[in-house]
This record gives structure tokens, sequence and C-alpha cells, in this order.
């Protein structure tokens, strides 16, 4: 039945099927990459917000100055300088790499949120003397995190897709795995093509995931303001 979905020279669907087996043996690596990195990412981009949002001007300005230069280097660039130039084994340097090069993303998704929250809910945290460190962990910080979920979301695919890089400093995940088989068959359009609607059918996972938990924070949203009234 597979030979109706080949095409002479150009795709061989007995070849895609059986290869799905060695290139999803990369899949953990690739998602264990994704997780660590996004985690990382995150964690840092807060920081960076709030350095980009506060009254210290060096410390605004240094945010300012990391952010820009991070989101106008190519990941590729910056993968090979902190593999090649630090010394540090591939798996370490490519969590790393990619940490580092989304935090600066995360950390813009991050500030439109906080931005983007009344600013009278700072003033009647403050009124009733909340000091600005509770207002922030209390009450701005999980409201930009609700605001952010979209837009992390898309963060998510691309550090996801993203991984596929990693296979330049031989890290095994997926692509790596794909381009392993493709050489040994000498088939790289077949294999190729295998790989990108295996990245797809991951990234449609992980975006009905994402559907989910703003439907479920929503859902979350609605309940407690029911309560209130």
């Amino acid at each position: 039945m597979l030979k109706y979905f080949s095409i002479p020279g150009f795709f061989n669907a007995k070849l895609a099927w059986s290869s799905i087996p060695q290139i999803l043996a990369g899949l953990p690596m690739t998602i264990y990459l994704t997780v660590m990195a996004f985690i990382l990412a995150t964690i840092l981009g807060m920081f960076l917000t709030l350095a980009q949002l506060s009254h210290i001007r060096v410390l605004h300005w240094l945010a300012r100055a990391y952010i820009s230069f991070m989101r106008g280097v190519p990941m590729l660039v910056v993968l090979f300088i902190v593999y090649f130039g630090f010394g540090l084994t591939a798996v370490p340097a490519a969590i790393i790499s990619f940490t580092i090069g989304a935090a600066a993303f995360v950390s813009e998704v991050f500030r439109s949120s906080f931005l983007g929250i009344d600013h009278g809910q700072y003033e009647a945290a403050y009124s009733i003397g909340l000091p600005y460190r509770k207002v922030m962990r209390l009450i701005i910080i999980p409201q930009a995190f609700r605001i952010s979920i979209p837009a992390l979301g898309n963060i998510l695919l691309d550090m996801f897709k993203g991984t596929s890089l990693a296979a330049m400093i031989t890290v095994t995940e997926m692509f790596m795995d794909a381009k392993i088989v493709a050489g040994a068959n000498q088939d790289y359009m077949t294999i190729y093509i295998t790989i990108a609607i295996l990245y797809w059918l991951c990234c449609v996972v992980l975006t009905a995931g994402q559907n989910q938990l703003e439907r479920y924070l929503d859902y979350d949203r609605k309940s407690i303001h029911m309560k209130m009234i």
C-alpha cells in the first residue's frame, strides 16, 4: 500500500515509514533541550524584564543592550560561540545557547504583558501597604504570566524547531538522527520530508496543549470573577 504514496526519484514511502522509529529515537533529546532551555529562558527573561522596568538606569540600559544584541544575532552564531569559545560539551552548550537567545524574546513578551496591566492595580496594592516585592510576586507577575501564555507558546514552538541547530555541534537529536538515516540510505529528500512531517506533528501536539492551557486559565479567571461577584 505504501507504494501508492511514493513518487519515483522524489519520495520513497516505504523508506519514510521504516525510518520513523530511528528518527524518533532522538525525540527525547529534542524534548529535553526544549524544556530545559525554555524553563531557564523564562527565568532569565523575567529578570531581564524587571531590569528593563527598573528605575535604576544602569540595569535598564544593560538589559536593553543585551536584548538588542541577542535579537540581532543568528542563533547558529550564538551556538558556535558558546560551543567553540568556552570549551563546553555539546548538550550544555546547546542548552545555554538556546537559553540566552530565547530569553531576549521572552523578556519582550513579559515587558509587553507588564505594561498591559492597569496601573491602578499598582496604586491599589500600594495603598493597602504592600511593598514592591509583594506587589510584583502576588499581583503583577501572575497576571503578566497569564497574559503572556499565547506569545510564550509561540516561543516554545520556535525553540522546539530550533533544537535542530544542535545537530551542527553533534548533539544527537531528531534532526541529527534524520541526517544519519538519510546518509545511510542516500535518499535525503525522503528523509527530510519525513522529518518535516514529524516536526509538524509534534508542533500540532504542543499547540493543542497550549490551547488547552489557555482555556483552563480563562475558565479559572472567569470562576474567580464570578465568586467575587
